[in-house]
């Protein structure tokens, strides 16, 4: 039986290990910058935002929430509780699906359309302040397709 040699683990070259450290710190810093302006003028918390925008994306305002859940990147059980929450305010709904009627949909309602579109101008404009006006348009690019090639890697060929 051929034996393997023990090959020596890779490590991050001083570069590569200061890139990825201040791209930690992004992934974790700019959530939470976003959340507080969210918080503060419209009492929405990021994922809640992202989840009421999707929405408002599909067709009749309307998507299954297993297809939600994949959309907001969270459980299917984390975001029945926050749609829970979503419902209380009046700003969704959820549904039979009428298609299939073993799934359920949630829905945007006109008030949640309109707390949403009330809720935009401040987010865009602190994504604006703290993401795209400090990149030069080529670093927009760049970064869109080094997004794209690693999201590739995670999610496999196809």
């Amino acid at each position: 039986m051929p034996t393997r040699e023990a090959s020596e683990p890779r490590w991050l070259t001083d570069d590569q290990l200061a890139a990825w450290r201040g791209f930690m710190k992004l992934l974790q810093r700019l959530p939470a910058a976003l959340e507080s302006q969210l918080q503060q003028d419209s009492k929405l918390s990021f994922i809640e935002y992202y989840v009421l925008a999707h929405l408002s994306d599909q067709p009749g305002r309307s998507l299954r929430m297993s297809e939600l859940a994949v959309l907001a990147n969270t459980e299917l059980s984390r975001l029945s509780h926050l749609i829970g929450r979503l419902e209380k305010r009046g700003l969704v709904y959820r549904e039979p699906d009428p298609e299939n009627g073993r799934y359920t949909r949630a829905v945007l309602t006109d008030a949640g359309y309109a707390y949403l579109a009330e809720a935009a101008p401040g987010h865009v404009a602190q994504v604006l302040s703290l993401f795209v006006d400090v990149l030069a348009p080529d670093d927009l690019r760049a970064l869109h397709r080094i997004s794209q090639a690693v999201l590739t890697r995670i999610d496999g060929p196809g």
